[in-house]
């Protein structure tokens, strides 16, 4: 059957009535922001402002930032991705594995090798200190994704500081993937971004508003010129008018990330024992998804039923037996789970 090298594509002629593949906010698009988009609708007859002014200046009210200098927009986090790989050409970069392949593939896509850190499944892939050896200084640039994806994983603040360290002493870029860190009880290193001036942070609108549709991310840092220099590499009018208002409103929706933590905790507490108790290998996770490994394949079968997850054979140190599923509401687990345990037991 045919796999896709993301979750989300339900685009294929197959009846899909539960997408588990994408890892998006169980709650959905909060109503103000659905509200921004309608109120706006007069407004998109113009180009919209090619610089996000009124966005970037809001986001650096909302974080604490000197100023929207320091922040950078584009029509996702993953064109924020290759606008830096474009720009700065890594020669050799590393990444963890398994991890977000889209780090691999615009290093590649530029030139670039990429040395990849095993995270053993002996550990739980967890992201241990073992990393550190690979932080030498021919290396330009590191992708860490924090939680990381697929295994919902947090670093530890002791590790990633050290990592931070090493690699400003070795004046190689860190870039820190954020995206799905408002699903955690983890803190952001945006506060760091002025002690480790090569510390680079994206982060996104699309996991925790739950606007994939829309397209909108952020990269971070304290080096303006940097900023500058990877946007040269970027389309204009990168971001809709209707993305720059959709992140305006939802940065006034800080009681919604909270509200989201809570459901998250609750539904991956439960959905987490449920597998299990199906003899299911479920790893732990500190995010809104879920590393699964079964004996018997799920993917297929669960497409069959009209349920989509996320296949896990395309991920380096994986397999066509692990899957990834994304947190959904208590009717919609239920669901799932009932399928699962049909495929089980059938």
């Amino acid at each position: 059957m045919l796999r896709y090298e993301h979750g989300g594509n339900i685009y294929a002629g197959e009846s899909i009535s539960l997408d588990f593949s994408v890892n998006t906010n169980p709650l959905g698009m909060p109503e103000s922001v659905q509200q921004a988009i309608i109120d706006q609708v007069p407004e998109y007859v113009r180009y919209p402002d090619p610089s996000c002014r009124a966005l970037r200046s809001a986001i650096a009210a909302q974080y604490g930032l000197d100023d929207a200098s320091m922040v950078l927009c584009g029509n996702g986090a993953i064109e924020l991705i290759f606008a830096l790989c474009a720009s700065l050409r890594p020669r050799r970069a590393a990444t963890l594995a398994p991890t977000f392949s889209e780090y691999e593939r615009a290093v590649t896509l530029f030139g670039g090798e990429v040395c990849e850190h095993s995270l053993l499944e002996s550990q739980e892939f967890v992201l241990t200190e073992n990393l550190l050896a690979k932080l030498t200084p021919d290396v330009d640039m590191i992708f860490l994704c924090n939680p990381n994806n697929p295994t919902g994983r947090l670093a530890e603040p002791s590790l990633l500081y050290r990592i931070a360290e090493i690699c400003f002493n070795n004046k190689t870029l860190l870039i820190l993937d954020e995206c799905f860190i408002d699903f955690t009880c983890g803190e952001s290193m945006l506060p760091q971004l002025k002690k480790y001036p090569n510390l680079l942070i994206l982060q996104a609108f699309t996991k925790i508003y739950s606007m994939a549709g829309l397209r909108l991310g952020t990269l971070y840092s304290s080096d303006e010129s940097l900023l500058l220099k990877i946007a040269e590499h970027m389309p204009t009018w990168s971001v809709s008018m209707v993305a720059q208002a959709a992140g305006i409103a939802a940065l006034y929706e800080q009681n919604w990330i909270e509200s989201t933590r809570l459901i998250v905790e609750n539904e991956r507490n439960f959905i987490t024992a449920a597998l299990r108790s199906l003899g299911l290998t479920v790893y732990q996770s500190d995010a809104n998804f879920l590393l699964i490994k079964s004996k018997k394949l799920l993917y297929a079968p669960l497409r069959a039923r009209g349920i989509l997850v996320r296949s896990c054979a395309n991920f380096t140190g994986l397999g066509e037996n692990f899957i990834r599923i994304g947190l959904k509401n208590h009717h919609e687990n239920m669901a799932l789970l009932s399928a699962v345990s049909e495929v089980l037991n059938g």
